[in-house]
């Protein structure tokens, strides 16, 4: 079953991140949002980490929270709306909260 992962804690925080990153399938999608956007900061381990991992899996960006943070989003990840944050929890089977 496809499975949307929501994460919204710090990368530099604890390894949630890692984790996720570990179970993540390619049915899977993975939505960034609140201080877990800061794994899209330019040059740091938790970007490396989403790099390694482009097509393996969607990714999705709350567009706040980078807005909020000022974080330049790559063209690889695709930003979302609060609208689009709930299409997307619609459109897949589960949605996994990362808390």
């Amino acid at each position: 079953m496809a499975t949307l992962h929501v994460l919204s804690h710090s990368p530099f925080a604890d390894t949630r991140l890692t984790s996720c990153l570990r179970l993540l399938g390619s049915q899977d999608a993975l939505l960034l949002c609140g201080d877990a956007t800061y794994a899209l900061t330019q040059a740091t381990p938790p970007r490396s980490a989403l790099e390694a991992h482009i097509n393996t899996f969607e990714l999705y960006a709350l567009e706040e929270d980078v807005s909020a943070r000022a974080i330049t989003l790559p063209d690889w990840v695709r930003r979302v709306d609060y609208a689009g944050f709930v299409e997307l929890s619609i459109r897949f089977d589960r949605v996994n909260t990362w808390l």
